[in-house]
């Protein structure tokens, strides 16, 4: 998960069969924004467009910026915010240069989300400092 600045926030580790909506909850609950635990609003590709996700949001009052599938009903869609999803790509394009990760080197999920974690540190470390490029 990261912001709308391409900021890693929090990432989870899952079984490789489990689709990665099982988990949408406990990834938001590992993610504090501040003061407050909730993003404005979640953007996301159609593989969370489910019923139970969109409810689960609207409950919270978190905008939905996710397409729906073509077995379901159209839904309004902010453009313009969904646009911006691929911030979310690029982070994880970034986080794949890092060849402990993308070659998935650690094989114990504890030890791959540390490795995940630290290489979120450097992302945002570059962030922060971008003339730091070490």
């Amino acid at each position: 998960m990261t912001d709308g600045r391409g900021v890693p926030l929090g990432a989870l580790a899952t079984a490789g069969q489990a689709h990665e909506s099982k988990s949408f909850e406990a990834l938001l609950d590992t993610v504090q924004i501040r003061r407050r635990r909730r993003p404005d609003a979640v953007a996301g590709d159609k593989g969370y467009s489910y019923d139970w996700i969109r409810a689960w949001l609207q409950k919270r009052n978190i905008e939905t910026v996710i397409p729906t599938r073509s077995d379901q009903p159209r839904q309004r869609l902010n453009k313009r915010k969904y646009r911006r999803r691929n911030v979310v790509e690029r982070c994880i394009g970034w986080l794949k240069h890092c060849r402990r990760i993308a070659t998935r080197f650690e094989k114990l999920a504890t030890h791959f989300v540390a490795m995940v974690t630290l290489a979120m540190i450097q992302r945002c470390l570059r962030i922060l400092d971008p003339s730091n490029r070490t």
